[in-house]
């Protein structure tokens, strides 16, 4: 009587087979998870660069708004108004000419990290034209109860002009 028989190496799966399948999805594994590291390295890196920029110019805002209260400051103590520690603005280093363009943004774009920290102050009062009740277009002498306003334009670095890496520039009116 012949039966039947399966044969044993049919059913069970040769070791010689299943040697390199497992080094195989290993090393997949490996490649996966260095590229994970190698992407969350480079977004710590971004993230890091982010936060110094966003220091550097908050920092530069800072020092640009120093600068422009204590010229605010100065011309405050160059019209009589005692105040303390400022900086004293001499009526030379004042515009007062109407008749010159000034253009903020090109005053800007005239300043690098350099040559920073810069000021540029204007009395403009005379220079505004309208008939309002604070005596626009009336000189200082002109009117009883005139007060002066000014222009104030500066432009400062994160680091005070040294070897700065973010500037910013402010422009306010300042009227006292």
């Amino acid at each position: 009587m012949n039966h039947w028989q399966p044969k044993l190496t049919q059913m069970r799966s040769s070791p010689a087979r299943q040697r390199g399948a497992v080094l195989y999805v290993s090393l997949i594994m490996l490649i996966l998870l260095a590229m994970i590291g190698i992407i969350g390295l480079q977004v710590t890196g971004m993230q890091e660069r982010m936060a110094a920029n966003y220091r550097a110019i908050n920092l530069a805002f800072q020092n640009t708004a120093a600068l422009v209260r204590d010229s605010e400051c100065g011309l405050e103590r160059m019209n009589d108004i005692d105040r303390a520690g400022c900086t004293v603005v001499n009526r030379a280093d004042v515009d007062t000419q109407c008749d010159k363009l000034f253009d903020v943004g090109d005053w800007v774009a005239g300043r690098n990290l350099v040559n920073a920290p810069a000021t540029m102050i204007r009395q403009i009062e005379g220079c505004i034209i309208g008939e309002a009740d604070i005596g626009m277009g009336k000189t200082q002498e002109e009117g009883s109860n005139l007060m002066p306003i000014y222009q104030i334009s500066s432009f400062n670095t994160d680091t005070n002009g040294n070897d700065g890496t973010a500037a910013t520039a402010i422009d306010t009116i300042f009227k006292l």
